[in-house]
Protein backbone atom coordinates (compact mmCIF):
# COMPACT_ATOMS: atom_id res chain seq x y z
CA UNK A 1 0.00 0.00 0.00
CA UNK A 2 2.74 2.21 0.79
CA UNK A 3 3.88 1.58 -2.21
CA UNK A 4 1.32 2.74 -4.15
CA UNK A 5 0.15 5.64 -2.30
CA UNK A 6 3.91 7.22 -3.04
CA UNK A 7 3.53 6.53 -6.78
CA UNK A 8 0.16 8.00 -6.92
CA UNK A 9 1.58 10.87 -5.00
CA UNK A 10 4.50 11.31 -7.15
CA UNK A 11 2.22 12.05 -10.21
CA UNK A 12 -0.50 13.49 -8.88
CA UNK A 13 1.12 15.84 -6.24
CA UNK A 14 -2.14 17.98 -5.83
CA UNK A 15 -4.49 15.44 -5.79
CA UNK A 16 -6.41 15.38 -1.96
CA UNK A 17 -9.60 13.70 -2.86
CA UNK A 18 -12.10 12.79 -0.06
CA UNK A 19 -14.64 10.72 -1.94
CA UNK A 20 -13.51 7.13 -3.84
CA UNK A 21 -15.47 5.86 -6.61
CA UNK A 22 -15.90 2.51 -7.38
CA UNK A 23 -16.95 1.80 -11.08
CA UNK A 24 -18.83 -1.46 -11.68
CA UNK A 25 -19.66 -2.92 -15.14
CA UNK A 26 -21.84 -0.98 -16.88
CA UNK A 27 -20.68 2.60 -15.26
CA UNK A 28 -17.52 3.61 -16.82
CA UNK A 29 -18.71 6.20 -19.04
CA UNK A 30 -18.64 8.09 -15.19
CA UNK A 31 -14.98 8.68 -15.99
CA UNK A 32 -16.01 11.19 -18.40
CA UNK A 33 -17.60 13.70 -16.33
CA UNK A 34 -13.98 13.84 -13.74
CA UNK A 35 -12.80 17.54 -14.31
CA UNK A 36 -8.90 18.12 -14.85
CA UNK A 37 -8.10 14.25 -14.38
CA UNK A 38 -4.91 12.90 -13.95
CA UNK A 39 -5.57 9.13 -15.03
CA UNK A 40 -2.96 6.20 -13.77
CA UNK A 41 -3.50 3.06 -14.77
CA UNK A 42 -3.70 0.06 -12.22
CA UNK A 43 -0.40 -1.42 -13.95
CA UNK A 44 1.58 1.46 -12.83
CA UNK A 45 0.63 1.20 -9.52
CA UNK A 46 1.89 -1.22 -6.91
CA UNK A 47 -0.52 -4.04 -5.81
CA UNK A 48 -3.12 -2.54 -7.90
CA UNK A 49 -4.69 -5.86 -9.24
CA UNK A 50 -5.45 -5.66 -12.73
CA UNK A 51 -9.26 -5.76 -13.75
CA UNK A 52 -9.71 -7.95 -16.62
CA UNK A 53 -13.60 -8.44 -17.59
CA UNK A 54 -14.80 -6.18 -20.20
CA UNK A 55 -16.08 -2.66 -19.37
CA UNK A 56 -13.72 -2.47 -17.18
CA UNK A 57 -10.20 -0.40 -17.94
CA UNK A 58 -8.23 -0.62 -15.10
CA UNK A 59 -7.53 2.73 -14.42
CA UNK A 60 -7.67 5.27 -11.30
CA UNK A 61 -8.88 8.42 -12.21
CA UNK A 62 -7.93 11.68 -9.80
CA UNK A 63 -10.11 14.79 -10.08
CA UNK A 64 -13.30 16.53 -9.63
CA UNK A 65 -17.02 16.25 -10.05
CA UNK A 66 -18.18 19.78 -9.10
CA UNK A 67 -16.84 21.23 -5.98
CA UNK A 68 -16.21 17.52 -5.00
CA UNK A 69 -12.24 15.82 -5.38
CA UNK A 70 -12.60 12.71 -5.61
CA UNK A 71 -10.62 9.11 -6.66
CA UNK A 72 -12.09 7.39 -9.09
CA UNK A 73 -11.02 3.48 -9.71
CA UNK A 74 -12.47 2.66 -13.09
CA UNK A 75 -12.87 -1.05 -12.99
CA UNK A 76 -12.13 -3.25 -10.11
CA UNK A 77 -10.71 -7.05 -9.64
CA UNK A 78 -13.54 -10.03 -9.10
CA UNK A 79 -12.80 -12.47 -7.20
CA UNK A 80 -13.92 -14.89 -9.84
CA UNK A 81 -10.87 -13.68 -12.10
CA UNK A 82 -8.13 -15.36 -9.35
CA UNK A 83 -10.24 -16.93 -6.65
CA UNK A 84 -9.39 -14.23 -3.71
CA UNK A 85 -11.52 -12.10 -2.68
CA UNK A 86 -8.89 -9.07 -2.12
CA UNK A 87 -8.38 -7.86 -5.37
CA UNK A 88 -9.13 -4.18 -4.62
CA UNK A 89 -7.73 -4.24 -1.02
CA UNK A 90 -4.32 -2.27 -1.62
CA UNK A 91 -6.29 -0.19 -3.94
CA UNK A 92 -8.82 0.97 -1.50
CA UNK A 93 -5.96 1.07 1.30
CA UNK A 94 -3.99 3.72 -0.72
CA UNK A 95 -7.17 5.64 -1.05
CA UNK A 96 -7.89 5.55 2.51
CA UNK A 97 -4.67 6.68 3.19
CA UNK A 98 -4.66 9.37 0.54
CA UNK A 99 -7.15 11.00 2.11
CA UNK A 100 -10.85 9.75 1.20
CA UNK A 101 -13.35 9.15 4.11
CA UNK A 102 -16.24 7.72 2.12
CA UNK A 103 -16.76 5.05 -1.01
CA UNK A 104 -19.24 5.12 -3.29
CA UNK A 105 -19.31 1.64 -4.98
CA UNK A 106 -21.39 0.66 -8.63
CA UNK A 107 -22.63 -2.27 -9.71
CA UNK A 108 -24.67 -4.17 -12.34
CA UNK A 109 -27.05 -6.51 -10.98
CA UNK A 110 -30.02 -8.83 -11.54
CA UNK A 111 -33.24 -8.09 -10.36
CA UNK A 112 -35.15 -10.92 -7.88
CA UNK A 113 -38.14 -8.17 -7.93
CA UNK A 114 -41.37 -7.80 -10.29
CA UNK A 115 -41.49 -3.83 -9.13
CA UNK A 116 -37.72 -3.28 -10.48
CA UNK A 117 -36.93 -4.01 -13.64
CA UNK A 118 -34.17 -3.30 -16.04
CA UNK A 119 -33.12 0.03 -15.90
CA UNK A 120 -34.09 0.67 -12.10
CA UNK A 121 -31.33 1.77 -10.09
CA UNK A 122 -31.51 0.03 -6.36
CA UNK A 123 -29.67 1.29 -2.90
CA UNK A 124 -28.11 -1.19 -1.21
CA UNK A 125 -29.55 -1.27 2.26
CA UNK A 126 -27.35 -5.17 3.29
CA UNK A 127 -25.76 -7.75 1.72
CA UNK A 128 -25.98 -11.60 1.39
CA UNK A 129 -22.37 -12.91 1.48
CA UNK A 130 -23.49 -15.91 -0.30
CA UNK A 131 -19.42 -17.24 -0.97
CA UNK A 132 -18.72 -16.61 2.53
CA UNK A 133 -15.26 -15.61 1.61
CA UNK A 134 -13.57 -12.23 2.94
CA UNK A 135 -10.69 -10.05 2.06
CA UNK A 136 -9.43 -9.82 5.56
CA UNK A 137 -8.57 -13.65 5.75
CA UNK A 138 -4.55 -13.71 6.87
CA UNK A 139 -4.80 -10.27 8.81
CA UNK A 140 -4.43 -10.11 12.50
CA UNK A 141 -5.16 -8.51 15.48
CA UNK A 142 -8.83 -7.92 17.09
CA UNK A 143 -9.39 -4.92 13.79
CA UNK A 144 -10.32 -7.52 11.80
CA UNK A 145 -13.26 -8.33 13.45
CA UNK A 146 -15.50 -5.80 11.63
CA UNK A 147 -18.87 -5.25 12.67
CA UNK A 148 -21.23 -5.46 9.69
CA UNK A 149 -24.40 -4.08 11.04
CA UNK A 150 -25.13 -0.68 9.25
CA UNK A 151 -22.02 -1.82 6.69
CA UNK A 152 -24.30 0.53 4.27
CA UNK A 153 -23.66 3.65 5.81
CA UNK A 154 -27.47 5.30 6.79
CA UNK A 155 -26.61 8.70 7.15
CA UNK A 156 -24.83 8.36 3.26
CA UNK A 157 -28.24 6.47 1.93
CA UNK A 158 -30.32 9.09 3.69
CA UNK A 159 -28.03 11.61 1.41
CA UNK A 160 -28.24 9.72 -2.29
CA UNK A 161 -32.17 9.79 -1.63
CA UNK A 162 -32.84 13.39 -1.27
CA UNK A 163 -30.27 13.87 -4.20
CA UNK A 164 -32.34 11.04 -6.18
CA UNK A 165 -35.55 12.91 -5.19
CA UNK A 166 -34.36 16.38 -5.90
CA UNK A 167 -33.41 14.60 -9.51
CA UNK A 168 -36.70 12.89 -10.03
CA UNK A 169 -35.12 9.92 -9.66
CA UNK A 170 -36.83 6.75 -8.02
CA UNK A 171 -34.39 5.16 -6.74
CA UNK A 172 -35.37 1.58 -4.84
CA UNK A 173 -33.68 0.19 -1.76
CA UNK A 174 -32.57 -4.10 -1.01
CA UNK A 175 -30.63 -6.42 -0.26
CA UNK A 176 -28.01 -7.33 -2.36
CA UNK A 177 -26.84 -11.24 -2.99
CA UNK A 178 -22.91 -11.60 -3.58
CA UNK A 179 -22.61 -14.71 -5.67
CA UNK A 180 -19.29 -15.63 -7.10
CA UNK A 181 -19.61 -16.47 -10.55
CA UNK A 182 -18.17 -16.21 -13.01
CA UNK A 183 -21.52 -18.02 -14.16
CA UNK A 184 -24.83 -16.72 -13.94
CA UNK A 185 -27.23 -18.10 -11.36
CA UNK A 186 -29.63 -21.10 -11.99
CA UNK A 187 -33.96 -20.26 -11.72
CA UNK A 188 -33.26 -22.46 -8.16
CA UNK A 189 -30.64 -20.81 -6.92
CA UNK A 190 -32.25 -17.53 -7.74
CA UNK A 191 -35.89 -19.07 -5.94
CA UNK A 192 -33.45 -19.96 -2.70
CA UNK A 193 -32.18 -16.39 -3.06
CA UNK A 194 -35.68 -14.75 -2.77
CA UNK A 195 -36.48 -16.96 0.40
CA UNK A 196 -33.47 -15.95 1.88
CA UNK A 197 -34.32 -12.21 1.51
CA UNK A 198 -32.32 -10.85 -2.10
CA UNK A 199 -33.94 -7.99 -3.91
CA UNK A 200 -30.71 -8.56 -6.27
CA UNK A 201 -27.96 -10.48 -7.36
CA UNK A 202 -24.63 -9.63 -8.57
CA UNK A 203 -20.44 -10.99 -8.43
CA UNK A 204 -19.00 -8.06 -6.82
CA UNK A 205 -19.33 -5.24 -4.61
CA UNK A 206 -19.25 -7.56 -1.06
CA UNK A 207 -15.44 -7.88 -0.69
CA UNK A 208 -14.60 -4.01 -1.29
CA UNK A 209 -17.77 -3.24 1.23
CA UNK A 210 -16.06 -5.55 4.06
CA UNK A 211 -12.51 -4.36 3.00
CA UNK A 212 -13.61 -0.81 3.27
CA UNK A 213 -15.74 -1.07 6.33
CA UNK A 214 -12.12 -2.42 7.94
CA UNK A 215 -10.19 0.28 7.15
CA UNK A 216 -12.71 2.56 8.65
CA UNK A 217 -14.19 3.85 4.82
CA UNK A 218 -18.14 5.14 5.00
CA UNK A 219 -19.55 3.07 2.21
CA UNK A 220 -22.30 3.80 -0.67
CA UNK A 221 -23.71 1.44 -3.27
CA UNK A 222 -25.58 1.56 -6.35
CA UNK A 223 -26.98 -1.29 -8.32
CA UNK A 224 -27.76 -0.70 -11.63
CA UNK A 225 -30.29 -3.55 -12.51
CA UNK A 226 -29.44 -4.70 -15.89
CA UNK A 227 -32.06 -8.00 -16.09
CA UNK A 228 -34.34 -10.30 -14.07
CA UNK A 229 -32.51 -12.75 -12.58
CA UNK A 230 -32.46 -16.52 -14.01
CA UNK A 231 -35.98 -18.10 -14.64
CA UNK A 232 -38.11 -14.99 -13.92
CA UNK A 233 -37.56 -13.66 -17.46
CA UNK A 234 -37.13 -14.89 -21.23
CA UNK A 235 -34.12 -12.90 -21.19
CA UNK A 236 -30.82 -14.86 -22.39
CA UNK A 237 -28.24 -13.87 -19.80
CA UNK A 238 -24.28 -12.62 -20.56
CA UNK A 239 -22.05 -10.30 -20.11
CA UNK A 240 -22.45 -8.66 -23.44
CA UNK A 241 -26.62 -8.49 -22.67
CA UNK A 242 -25.29 -7.04 -19.10
CA UNK A 243 -23.29 -4.10 -20.58
CA UNK A 244 -26.00 -3.49 -23.43
CA UNK A 245 -28.89 -2.88 -20.62
CA UNK A 246 -26.57 -0.71 -18.70
CA UNK A 247 -25.62 1.58 -21.71
CA UNK A 248 -29.18 1.80 -22.59
CA UNK A 249 -29.94 3.04 -18.53
CA UNK A 250 -25.93 5.04 -18.48
CA UNK A 251 -26.74 8.76 -19.00
CA UNK A 252 -29.76 8.96 -16.23
CA UNK A 253 -27.55 6.44 -13.48
CA UNK A 254 -24.10 8.22 -14.09
CA UNK A 255 -26.13 11.72 -13.27
CA UNK A 256 -27.55 10.55 -10.40
CA UNK A 257 -24.07 8.90 -9.49
CA UNK A 258 -22.72 12.72 -9.73
CA UNK A 259 -25.44 14.30 -7.91
CA UNK A 260 -24.99 12.49 -5.11
CA UNK A 261 -20.99 12.45 -5.20
CA UNK A 262 -21.52 16.39 -5.14
CA UNK A 263 -24.07 15.87 -1.85
CA UNK A 264 -21.79 13.87 -0.01
CA UNK A 265 -19.17 16.06 -0.32
CA UNK A 266 -21.61 19.02 0.95
CA UNK A 267 -22.15 17.16 3.75
CA UNK A 268 -18.53 15.56 5.19
CA UNK A 269 -16.46 18.09 7.02
CA UNK A 270 -13.38 19.25 5.13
Amino acid sequence: MKAALQSIRARAPQARPRIAVLLGSGWGGFSARVEAAVRIRYADLPGFAPAGVAGHVGELWLGRVGPAEVAVLAGRRHAYEGGEADGMKTALAALHALGCGALVQTNAAGSLRADMPPGSLMLVADHLNLPQRSPLVGESGDARFVAMADAYDPGLRALAHRAAADAGVTLREGVYAWALGPQFETPAEIRMLRTLGADAVGMSTVPETIAARWLGLRVLAISLITNFAAGLSHERLSHAHTLAQAEAAAAGAEALLAAVVRAIAAAEPA
